[in-house]
Protein backbone atom coordinates (compact mmCIF):
# COMPACT_ATOMS: atom_id res chain seq x y z
CA UNK A 1 0.00 0.00 0.00
CA UNK A 2 1.49 3.33 -1.03
CA UNK A 3 0.73 6.22 1.27
CA UNK A 4 0.09 9.23 -0.94
CA UNK A 5 -0.61 11.62 1.94
CA UNK A 6 2.09 11.89 4.61
CA UNK A 7 1.18 11.05 8.17
CA UNK A 8 0.95 14.26 10.22
CA UNK A 9 0.19 15.11 13.81
CA UNK A 10 3.29 13.81 15.52
CA UNK A 11 5.97 16.21 16.74
CA UNK A 12 7.11 18.22 13.71
CA UNK A 13 10.52 16.52 13.54
CA UNK A 14 8.84 13.09 13.45
CA UNK A 15 6.46 14.25 10.74
CA UNK A 16 9.52 15.28 8.75
CA UNK A 17 11.30 11.94 9.27
CA UNK A 18 8.07 10.14 8.36
CA UNK A 19 8.15 11.64 4.86
CA UNK A 20 10.60 8.84 4.08
CA UNK A 21 8.30 5.80 4.01
CA UNK A 22 8.69 2.18 3.01
CA UNK A 23 6.87 3.17 -0.20
CA UNK A 24 9.39 5.90 -1.02
CA UNK A 25 10.27 9.54 -0.54
CA UNK A 26 7.28 11.83 -0.07
CA UNK A 27 9.55 14.88 -0.49
CA UNK A 28 11.01 13.95 -3.85
CA UNK A 29 9.98 17.17 -5.58
CA UNK A 30 9.57 20.84 -4.66
CA UNK A 31 5.81 20.43 -5.23
CA UNK A 32 5.68 17.62 -2.66
CA UNK A 33 7.61 19.79 -0.19
CA UNK A 34 5.12 22.62 -0.65
CA UNK A 35 2.19 20.21 -0.20
CA UNK A 36 3.75 18.84 3.01
CA UNK A 37 4.33 22.36 4.32
CA UNK A 38 0.64 23.14 3.67
CA UNK A 39 -0.32 20.06 5.71
CA UNK A 40 1.77 21.50 8.54
CA UNK A 41 -0.03 24.89 8.41
CA UNK A 42 -0.18 26.43 11.84
CA UNK A 43 2.90 24.53 12.99
CA UNK A 44 5.32 26.33 10.71
CA UNK A 45 5.88 30.04 10.31
CA UNK A 46 5.04 31.68 7.04
CA UNK A 47 8.21 30.69 5.20
CA UNK A 48 8.62 29.66 1.62
CA UNK A 49 9.36 25.93 1.39
CA UNK A 50 11.85 26.48 -1.40
CA UNK A 51 15.02 24.61 -0.48
CA UNK A 52 14.23 20.95 -0.99
CA UNK A 53 17.86 19.81 -0.66
CA UNK A 54 18.31 21.62 2.67
CA UNK A 55 15.07 20.16 4.06
CA UNK A 56 16.00 16.65 2.92
CA UNK A 57 19.44 17.11 4.50
CA UNK A 58 17.84 18.12 7.82
CA UNK A 59 15.53 15.10 7.53
CA UNK A 60 18.45 12.71 7.00
CA UNK A 61 20.44 14.06 9.95
CA UNK A 62 17.35 14.13 12.16
CA UNK A 63 16.53 10.51 11.32
CA UNK A 64 20.11 9.37 11.97
CA UNK A 65 20.35 11.19 15.30
CA UNK A 66 16.88 10.10 16.35
CA UNK A 67 17.65 6.45 15.61
CA UNK A 68 20.43 6.55 18.18
CA UNK A 69 19.01 8.96 20.77
CA UNK A 70 15.69 7.16 21.12
CA UNK A 71 17.66 4.07 22.14
CA UNK A 72 19.73 6.01 24.66
CA UNK A 73 22.82 6.08 22.45
CA UNK A 74 25.07 9.00 21.60
CA UNK A 75 24.28 10.52 18.20
CA UNK A 76 26.99 11.01 15.62
CA UNK A 77 28.64 14.42 15.97
CA UNK A 78 28.22 15.02 12.22
CA UNK A 79 24.45 14.76 12.55
CA UNK A 80 24.35 17.21 15.45
CA UNK A 81 26.71 19.59 13.66
CA UNK A 82 24.55 19.51 10.52
CA UNK A 83 21.42 20.33 12.54
CA UNK A 84 23.26 23.18 14.28
CA UNK A 85 24.53 24.51 10.96
CA UNK A 86 21.00 24.48 9.54
CA UNK A 87 19.81 26.56 12.49
CA UNK A 88 22.73 28.99 12.17
CA UNK A 89 21.70 29.70 8.59
CA UNK A 90 18.71 31.62 10.01
CA UNK A 91 19.55 32.74 13.55
CA UNK A 92 16.74 32.95 16.08
CA UNK A 93 16.12 36.24 17.82
CA UNK A 94 13.77 37.26 20.59
CA UNK A 95 11.76 40.11 19.12
CA UNK A 96 10.41 42.56 21.67
CA UNK A 97 7.09 44.26 20.90
CA UNK A 98 4.46 46.26 22.74
CA UNK A 99 0.98 44.71 22.66
CA UNK A 100 -0.85 47.73 24.09
CA UNK A 101 -0.68 46.61 27.71
CA UNK A 102 2.80 45.22 28.09
CA UNK A 103 5.95 44.01 26.47
CA UNK A 104 5.84 40.74 24.58
CA UNK A 105 8.73 38.63 23.44
CA UNK A 106 8.33 36.42 20.41
CA UNK A 107 10.95 34.08 19.08
CA UNK A 108 11.56 34.71 15.40
CA UNK A 109 14.15 33.74 12.87
CA UNK A 110 16.04 36.51 11.11
CA UNK A 111 15.86 35.50 7.37
CA UNK A 112 13.66 32.48 7.99
CA UNK A 113 14.19 29.29 6.10
CA UNK A 114 12.18 26.11 6.40
CA UNK A 115 15.27 23.97 6.99
CA UNK A 116 16.25 26.13 9.99
CA UNK A 117 12.79 25.78 11.54
CA UNK A 118 12.82 22.04 11.01
CA UNK A 119 16.33 21.73 12.46
CA UNK A 120 15.12 23.62 15.52
CA UNK A 121 12.16 21.24 15.84
CA UNK A 122 14.60 18.33 15.58
CA UNK A 123 16.83 19.81 18.28
CA UNK A 124 13.84 20.21 20.59
CA UNK A 125 12.73 16.61 20.02
CA UNK A 126 16.23 15.18 20.46
CA UNK A 127 16.63 17.06 23.76
CA UNK A 128 13.18 16.09 25.06
CA UNK A 129 13.30 13.22 27.60
CA UNK A 130 10.24 11.76 25.81
CA UNK A 131 12.44 10.96 22.80
CA UNK A 132 13.19 7.56 24.34
CA UNK A 133 9.48 6.74 24.02
CA UNK A 134 9.46 7.22 20.23
CA UNK A 135 8.49 3.92 18.64
CA UNK A 136 8.41 2.43 15.18
CA UNK A 137 5.09 1.21 13.85
CA UNK A 138 4.64 -2.54 14.43
CA UNK A 139 3.10 -3.19 11.02
CA UNK A 140 5.45 -5.41 9.02
CA UNK A 141 5.72 -3.10 6.03
CA UNK A 142 5.83 0.25 7.85
CA UNK A 143 8.86 2.28 8.93
CA UNK A 144 7.03 5.29 10.38
CA UNK A 145 7.77 6.60 13.86
CA UNK A 146 5.41 7.96 16.48
CA UNK A 147 5.41 9.27 20.02
CA UNK A 148 2.66 7.31 21.76
CA UNK A 149 0.27 9.23 23.99
CA UNK A 150 -0.84 5.84 25.33
CA UNK A 151 1.67 3.08 26.20
CA UNK A 152 -0.38 0.45 24.37
CA UNK A 153 -0.27 2.24 21.01
CA UNK A 154 1.33 -0.08 18.47
CA UNK A 155 0.82 1.53 15.06
CA UNK A 156 1.61 4.85 13.43
CA UNK A 157 -2.08 5.21 12.70
CA UNK A 158 -5.00 3.04 13.73
CA UNK A 159 -6.72 3.97 10.47
CA UNK A 160 -3.75 2.98 8.30
CA UNK A 161 -1.61 0.23 9.71
CA UNK A 162 -3.85 -0.77 12.60
CA UNK A 163 -6.76 -1.58 10.31
CA UNK A 164 -4.54 -3.47 7.85
CA UNK A 165 -3.07 -5.60 10.66
CA UNK A 166 -6.51 -6.33 12.13
CA UNK A 167 -7.96 -7.23 8.71
CA UNK A 168 -5.03 -9.55 7.98
CA UNK A 169 -5.34 -11.20 11.39
CA UNK A 170 -9.10 -11.69 10.84
CA UNK A 171 -8.47 -13.14 7.38
CA UNK A 172 -5.93 -15.63 8.75
CA UNK A 173 -8.30 -16.62 11.56
CA UNK A 174 -11.38 -17.08 9.37
CA UNK A 175 -9.47 -18.92 6.64
CA UNK A 176 -7.60 -21.22 9.01
CA UNK A 177 -4.15 -19.97 8.06
CA UNK A 178 -1.56 -20.98 10.65
CA UNK A 179 0.64 -17.94 11.46
CA UNK A 180 3.56 -20.27 12.32
CA UNK A 181 3.61 -21.53 8.71
CA UNK A 182 3.80 -17.95 7.38
CA UNK A 183 6.72 -16.93 9.60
Amino acid sequence: MTDVVPLVGEPLALDLVNTRTAAGDLLATPEQLRAWARLQAGRLPDVAPDDLDAVRDVRAHTAAALKRVRHGERPDERDLAALNDAQRAAPAISEVTWDGTGVRVERRRAAPGLAAWLAEAAAELLADPAVTKVRQCEADDCVLLFLPAHPRRRWCSAARCGNRVRVARHYRKTHGIDQARID
